[in-house]
């Protein structure tokens, strides 16, 4: 079952594309991340499901819900929590006062398990507090509520290396007892530590919607391998790409098979050879790079 449903989704500012065609599905139980560079399209997307943006043209469905339809959508809101890439709470109150006003509007039966992970200074007016702070508010007035679908738009900014961990180790705990994750990000690394599937946007246009871990097996290996003496000429190779000599050593990614690249190897005498995984940031590049935008 789909928990969000875009069908030709298009927002257009003026002349300025917000986002084009998008059509894509949120699978209930997943942990799906929308990746891209700011500005590449992420907010007004989710704006859009949320229904604070009006569509240019096409549609989408939250929780079943068709965005055009107040009444529908809002009775879905209920059993979302969502966590906007910009806070803007009240600087006046205390993060208490704030908990407990949006707990008389939308319950708050997990507000102890929270502030168990995250732990906001809640005595302190908002004024007072730092970005990190704010960030754990925000996580826990999306949660607060035990929702089955949560929005989350960058949602570790300001976080510190030991809260992003947490953070991170919740949402899998959260997807585990069946909720439905949407993530928008441009921090690769969270992205592949933590999604199940993957979103990726340039210029408000959707270019890629996989796994994460067949996006990275599609984008092939990185091979460095250095010879006793000259080896066979790496550029007649098939399946080679981004071709670059360190010293006495060849780096190259490689999308062939494995048998075809060992056979190639052993033609000369190996001094030493690396195949790894890429990192995501070179897969991302891919779609983001100089040849991508000719």
């Amino acid at each position: 079952m789909a928990v969000i449903e875009m069908d030709s989704l298009t927002k257009y500012y003026g002349d300025t594309v917000g986002i084009e065609s998008l059509t894509m599905d949120i699978e209930e139980g997943e942990i799906f991340g929308f990746l891209g560079p700011n500005g590449a399209g992420k907010t007004t997307a989710i704006r859009l499901v949320l229904g604070l943006l009006r569509p240019t043209s096409g549609s989408a469905r939250v929780l079943g819900a068709p965005i055009g339809d107040e009444r529908a959508l809002t009775e879905a809101k209920r059993d979302i929590g969502y966590l906007p890439d910009e806070l803007g709470f009240p600087e006046k109150v205390t993060g208490q006062e704030l908990i407990d006003h949006h707990a008389s509007i939308k319950g708050g039966s997990r507000v102890d398990d929270m502030l168990e992970l995250f732990e906001p200074p809640l005595d302190r007016q908002i004024r007072a507090y730092s970005s990190g702070n704010k960030q754990m508010l925000g996580i826990i007035l999306t949660f607060m509520h035990d929702p089955s679908l949560v929005i989350l738009d960058e949602p570790t900014g300001g976080l510190d290396p030991l809260k992003q961990a947490r953070f991170h180790e919740f949402i899998r705990a959260e997807r585990d007892r069946g909720v439905s994750v949407f993530f928008s990000s441009h921090i690769l690394s969270e992205v592949r530590r933590i999604c199940d599937r993957v979103g990726i946007l340039r210029g408000g246009e959707l270019v890629e919607l996989a796994e994460v871990d067949s996006m990275v097996r599609r984008g092939g290996k990185r091979v460095i391998v250095e010879y006793e003496t000259d080896g066979p000429d790496p550029f007649e190779w098939d399946d080679v790409h981004d071709l670059e000599r360190v010293g006495d050593a060849y780096q190259f990614m490689y999308t062939g098979s494995y048998t075809a690249l060992l056979s190639r190897l052993i033609e000369a005498e190996i001094v030493d050879v690396t195949i790894e995984e890429p990192p995501l940031e070179d897969v991302f590049m891919h779609y983001y790079g100089e040849e991508s935008h000719a």
